[in-house]
């Protein structure tokens, strides 16, 4: 019986998967509209009452995404406060959701990374992840790779979906 041989493992394709950079940490999204009168109001003195009240230590090493949960008018302000009285506590703040927190996160990273050592190598850009990785993210992560890339799969060895390759 012939051995069993793994081409895969003994090619020289290399697999970015951007689980490997995923943050760990809490994720929170909190929802301006618990301070405004009826969640669509915001009157500014009772807001920044309700703030300056709030206990913002439970957010304490966190990523937090402000967001409002109704369709009130918020001023840019409000968030810009919000955010004030977080920093001291949060790890990271963003307006939006949670997949615009994740987006911000990975654009934080991506942006620091050393792609060279994928120099005219052929790239799998791994799919199918078990964390929140958001399409976002692999949207940048090929805009890295591209230029150092002899071609970029996306997916799995077993199953990729041919994406790139450098014209010689």
């Amino acid at each position: 019986m012939d051995e069993i041989v793994n081409k895969v493992a003994n090619s020289l394709l290399e697999v970015f998967d951007l689980e490997d950079y995923y943050p760990s940490g809490i994720r929170t999204q909190l929802d301006i509209s618990q301070w405004l009168l009826d969640g669509f109001l915001l009157k500014e003195k009772d807001f920044r009452e309700a703030l300056k009240n709030h206990d913002w230590s439970q957010y304490q090493n966190h990523f937090v995404a402000i967001y409002c949960s109704t369709d009130a008018i918020i001023p840019a302000w409000a968030s810009i406060l919000v955010t004030v009285y977080l920093s001291p506590f949060a790890k990271k703040v963003v307006v939006g959701n949670l997949t615009d927190l994740e987006t911000s996160l990975y654009q934080e990273i991506l942006l620091t990374l050393d792609y060279s050592k994928y120099q005219d190598k052929p790239i799998i850009l791994k799919g199918c992840s078990k964390k929140p990785v958001p399409e976002s993210a692999y949207i940048m992560a090929i805009q890295k790779l591209q230029p150092f890339a002899k071609s970029i799969m996306y997916g799995e060895a077993c199953s990729a979906v041919p994406l790139y390759k450098k014209s010689k």
